[in-house]
């Protein structure tokens, strides 16, 4: 017999307080960890013959633009699972209380790391102003570096989506955890017993055919 889980402690809302504000710091510093490892994008403005400011990315630099994306969403997918793993181990408040929590908590996640990245990469590369740019006729060039991206697009949708990914790989995660818990209350708390003894099931017979018959 599973052994029964111990009484909790915290009420369950406290629980959930809990986890909601835990994820939120942990996003803070998935941010700056973002911030440190994003790489930059090189790029150059320049003026052209017929007085015009256009800007290029150097090299293959602009994939960065992606690459600082699918960062953000790595470091948030490895978080949503490791956290889900470690959440479950925390027997007595398993159920959708908990998984409410963790998904909200983990979009709390997302927001952070998305503004705390966004607000460091700003404040180490700057903007690009390409009007303020310092070409002339003299000097065409002018080579800039651009912070990274935290999202995929400027759009609401894709900024939506992007906050939400990391909470449904948590909803995820906890829905397979479910799936392999072979008691139906999860082993939180309270337990519910059963007598393991099933309803009789009525069964279907044909009747007899007599072989005279036939």
């Amino acid at each position: 017999m599973m052994d029964l889980p111990a009484a909790p402690t915290l009420s369950a809302r406290a629980a959930a307080v809990r986890v909601f504000l835990g994820l939120l710091a942990v996003g803070v510093l998935v941010g700056a960890l973002w911030a440190w490892l994003a790489p930059p994008i090189q790029g150059v403005i320049a003026l052209t013959r017929a007085g015009e400011r256009v800007r290029a990315y150097l090299g293959n630099d602009s994939d960065h633009l992606f690459l600082g994306a699918f960062l953000q969403v790595g470091l948030l997918a490895v978080v949503a699972v490791v956290a889900t793993v470690g959440l479950w181990q925390w027997r007595a408040h398993r159920g959708p209380g908990q998984v409410l929590a963790l998904a909200a908590g983990m979009a709390a996640a997302a927001g952070a790391a998305a503004g705390v990245g966004a607000m460091l990469v700003h404040w180490r590369y700057g903007s690009i102003d390409v009007a303020a740019a310092p070409v002339s006729e003299a000097n065409r060039v002018h080579y800039v570096t651009e912070a990274p991206a935290v999202f995929f697009g400027h759009g609401p949708l894709v900024i939506a989506a992007g906050i939400l990914l990391p909470a449904a790989v948590a909803a995820l995660t906890y829905a397979l955890l479910t799936a392999a818990t072979s008691r139906d209350d999860l082993g939180a708390w309270p337990p519910v017993q059963y007598a393991g003894t099933y309803p009789p099931v009525a069964v279907a017979v044909a009747p007899a055919v007599d072989p005279a018959q036939t």
